[in-house]
């Protein structure tokens, strides 16, 4: 596989929720790219879904509900992943913000970020530029022990 197929796929392991950039930054090393090609396209895969989901998550949640009770389960359980958040997004702002974007811990990341800032109806001026830095947080983390990792395996 070329240099371009490996860059795609880091990009579409970024965006899907749940892995986002803490599983593409390893899954691009490991294919062999370079450690900041990884991060730099992690990054960028891994932004390109919050402003959708900040700008058409509660429209979407709404439609969901109408269509089936199923659907309306599965979104209650989507808005108290949020609302859990809640109290440090209200309590610590922007940097509260920041900090549920930036540690790469289960639960945590752009899309629930986004989806708390959604739920919260923040502003959109607000909420992007610390999601953003949260993200580029999150990339420093997984890269230093991501480095670390392949350094020691090899």
């Amino acid at each position: 596989m070329g240099i371009l197929g490996k860059i795609l796929i880091t990009l579409l392991w970024s965006m899907v929720p749940v892995v986002e950039l803490r599983g593409a930054i390893p899954i691009g090393m490991g294919m062999g790219l370079p450690l900041w090609t990884s991060v730099v396209v992690s990054v960028i895969g891994n932004l390109i879904p919050v402003p959708f989901i900040m700008l058409f998550i509660r429209q979407i949640f709404k439609w969901m509900r109408r269509v089936s009770e199923k659907f309306a389960c599965v979104v209650d359980k989507m808005e108290a992943k949020a609302n859990q958040h809640r109290d440090k997004v209200t309590r610590y702002g922007f940097w509260g913000l920041f900090i549920l974007v930036a540690i790469p811990l289960p639960g945590t990341g752009a899309w629930t970020g986004a989806l708390v800032a959604a739920v919260m109806e923040l502003r959109f001026k607000t909420a992007l530029p610390a999601i953003f830095l949260g993200v580029i947080g999150a990339a420093i983390i997984v890269s230093i022990v991501s480095y670390g990792a392949f350094a020691i395996a090899v």
